[in-house]
């Protein structure tokens, strides 16, 4: 049962007649008359039990889009059920309006529509629905929490698809370009054309230019052209452990992985390479193999989802292993880590040498803006010690990445809004080289 704010002023009018007929007797019939009342009222009121209720939801969304959820209440009783409901959504889910107006008559079924804006992602779950249903006096209702679960993933963003066409042209570029622009070990030949002004001499093929002397003595220069090889391998390690919960600008860390490798994954696969994916911390959180074309990215969205990071080390020591299961074969592994602290490192340093042996390996890390921005304000002591200590903080790093890099890798450090942008220039650059 509850009580309505019409019910306090009735008995608040109880002071009309005490004062009138100065008898305290009166309180008591006053009192007798409001219980009355409310008895007769939620007699009439219909019962909220009587409720069928069910719910249309979509499936999934995308963080920070707008979908709706469908309420539909029947009621199947023989009294009209008026009153309030409430969708019980999780906070996070952004349901509006939290609660609403219904007037169900006997026999007849009503829709609610609430809005849904998540604001985190992962499994935002609807548990139950209360309704309060209020007689006609308006005194006092009947109340009832009927169990009612529902479920909508809410999927990584993938703001930084921006990216993606600009990073589509140069890969489009990459095909067919002269032996300067894609020069190195591991690209494949592709055709023969005539040297134009500013080809790279190593790329003329001397004996296809001999073959095309001409009568008269001339001779037209013939270069090769090349185009990256395809079909190679790329491995994706996201460290889900106690560090990848921290949040830099208004953003965890691991949201920031998904971002990355989803933009990697998404150029990767038009440039006709193999993208797997491993969340790991000290088991595999989530696993993404075996996946191409639009398959890919729709599998890795729905494995990321429910993925929280969990207060707990990351088990380097197991990270070689994990790879080995993935792929026998030489690979590009993209590991995302946090590289901030070169006692936190360790693990990181211990193994790369085994992964680097066989493999090419690119550390991806997030940098913190705000501590650079520290680096410059030093008008008063706090801040020249905040200055110290970012500085401090920004040479660990640069020790970290040094290391990294004497031990075979290459690093890519970025804002949270750069990191992805920046991990996919480094996976053409590479390209372009032959390295991949």
């Amino acid at each position: 049962m509850a009580l309505s704010g019409w019910l306090v002023l009735l008995v608040a009018a109880g002071i009309v007649p005490l004062v009138a007929l100065d008898d305290p007797v009166v309180v008591l019939w006053w009192l007798g008359l409001v219980v009355v009342l409310i008895v007769v009222d939620l007699l009439l009121a219909g019962s909220p039990r009587a409720l069928q209720l069910h719910r249309d939801l979509p499936g999934r969304v995308r963080l920070g889009e707008t979908v709706t959820s469908t309420l539909y209440l029947t009621n199947t009783g023989s009294r009209p059920v008026r009153g309030i409901t409430r969708d019980a959504w999780q906070p996070s889910a952004g349901a509006s309006p939290a609660r609403a107006r219904v007037s169900i008559p006997a026999g007849e079924r009503r829709t609610i529509t609430t809005s849904l804006t998540p604001f985190r992602r992962g499994e935002r779950r609807a548990a139950h629905v209360t309704v309060r249903s209020f007689g006609p006096l308006r005194l006092a209702a009947r109340q009832a929490t009927i169990a009612l679960p529902g479920t909508i993933r809410v999927l990584p963003p993938f703001n930084s698809r921006r990216h993606l066409p600009s990073r589509l042209a140069r890969l489009r570029e990459l095909d067919g370009r002269t032996s300067v622009m894609i020069r190195g070990q591991g690209t494949e030949f592709d055709s023969l054309r005539e040297y134009v002004r500013g080809d790279d001499v190593r790329s003329i093929d001397w004996r296809a230019t001999a073959r095309r002397i001409e009568p008269g003595g001339g001779a037209k220069l013939v270069v090769r052209t090349w185009r990256p090889e395809r079909d190679r391998r790329v491995v994706v390690i996201i460290d889900s452990g106690r560090t990848s919960a921290a949040r830099i600008a208004n953003e965890p860390r691991l949201d920031t992985a998904f971002e990355s490798s989803l933009l990697l994954a998404a150029l990767a696969t038009h440039a006709g390479d193999r993208v797997d994916l491993a969340v790991y911390d000290r088991r595999v959180r989530g696993r993404v193999q075996g996946a191409t074309g639009p398959e890919l990215l729709s599998r890795m969205v729905n494995t990321m989802a429910p993925i929280e990071p969990e207060l707990i080390e990351l088990d380097w020591s197991a990270v070689p292993g994990l790879v080995r299961s993935i792929t026998s074969q030489r690979a590009l592994v993209v590991i995302m880590t946090s590289i901030d602290a070169a006692g936190a490192s360790r693990g990181l340093l211990s193994v790369l040498p085994q992964l680097t042996r066989k493999h090419l390996v690119v550390v991806s890390s997030v940098t913190d803006p705000s501590v650079l921005d520290a680096t410059r304000s030093r008008d008063d002591k706090r801040q020249v010690y905040q200055a110290a200590a970012a500085e401090r903080a920004l040479l660990d790093s640069a020790r970290v990445s040094a290391a990294i890099r004497q031990l075979g890798g290459e690093v890519v450090t970025g804002a949270p809004a750069d990191l992805p942008p920046l991990l996919a220039d480094k996976y053409l650059t590479l390209k372009q080289a032959g390295r991949l």
